[in-house]
């Protein structure tokens, strides 16, 4: 294999993913179209997360972490899964896609029908106690946290509210210091979503499910992330020391450009909805009414892809 430094086109990614065992690798740049707001990449804000290390050990951090995620977490709640998210879905039901690991935490490939998922940073809609181990839906604690705090959210709206990533938002200071924050109500232990902070480690038999998928692909589709931390950029790293294709859809640069085989330079909703078009054939008719045949070429104008 040898890496694509200049890029690629369509045609050539397609020619890397058909009839092959396809497992996809995706970031926040396939939720970005859902609303949901990314750590990196064109438009995306300064943002500074919180640690594990934080959060368990001072009271106030907590305090503003979830006084943040009050407001954040509804953007995430209503947010619904895009084209890019329809495609590999329907591409996992025709048999072209094996597997979907995603570095996101909102469950939107799971919303969109996907069912062999590897949610690699947890999941945002589900709380876990740190002491216990009990388990709380995300919707349940909203309303704990609502009649703990009444009047907070339209507070916070009159000073302004900026969306962050991961049920994150940037809020005034002196209203986090007030807000209230919910002990287990089994144990009265701390809570914590269920996903992977910064400084926190992916739970081994997750990273080695993962890790196996990658070994077993034939060819690794990379979708929407910079591939900036370790947790993403290792299976791009493993894919190419075993000679693996790589195909990498992004609109920025990334950390895994020298592994590419194809890179594509484009959005992930519109190239991944190309993919699908092309590799499933039949679908490709119906949008075509049958009328002329629907070739690479053609969905990529209609695309705007290169």
């Amino acid at each position: 294999m040898s890496p694509n430094d200049d890029g690629g086109t369509l045609q050539q990614a397609i020619e890397q993913l058909r009839d092959r065992a396809v497992v996809v690798l995706t970031g926040a740049g396939i939720s970005t179209d859902s609303g949901i707001p990314a750590y990196r990449g064109p438009g995306s804000r300064p943002s500074n997360p919180i640690t594990v290390q934080e959060y368990m050990g001072s009271e106030q951090a907590r305090r503003r972490y979830w006084a943040r995620n009050h407001l954040g977490w509804r953007r995430v709640k209503w947010a619904v899964p895009n084209e890019g998210h329809q495609a590999l879905a329907e591409l996992e039901r025709g048999g072209a896609v094996r597997a979907v690991i995603t570095q996101n935490v909102d469950r939107l490939h799971e919303d969109s029908g996907s069912e062999n998922v590897v949610d690699l940073h947890g999941r945002v809609d589900q709380i876990i106690c740190t002491e216990c181990g009990d388990l709380l839906r995300r919707r349940t604690l909203e309303e704990i946290l609502t009649s703990l705090n009444p009047g907070f959210v339209e507070r916070a709206e009159a000073l302004g509210v900026v969306e962050a990533p991961d049920a994150d938002a940037q809020i005034d200071d002196s209203l986090a210091r007030e807000f209230v924050v919910a002990p287990c109500p089994r144990c009265g232990g701390v809570l914590k979503p269920d996903f992977v902070f910064f400084g926190e480690n992916v739970p081994k038999p997750r990273l080695a499910r993962a890790l196996k998928l990658v070994d077993e692909a034939e060819v690794l589709l990379v979708a929407g992330t910079s591939l900036t931390v370790m947790s993403g950029l290792r299976f791009v790293r493993q894919a190419a020391k075993a000679g693996t294709p790589v195909v990498l859809v992004n609109q920025g640069p990334t950390r895994g450009d020298e592994f590419a085989t194809v890179r594509l330079h484009s959005g992930t909703s519109e190239t991944l909805r190309a993919v699908a078009d092309a590799l499933l054939p039949r679908r490709s008719a119906g949008r075509s009414h049958g009328a002329e045949r629907v070739t690479v070429e053609g969905l990529a104008a209609e695309q705007g892809i290169r």
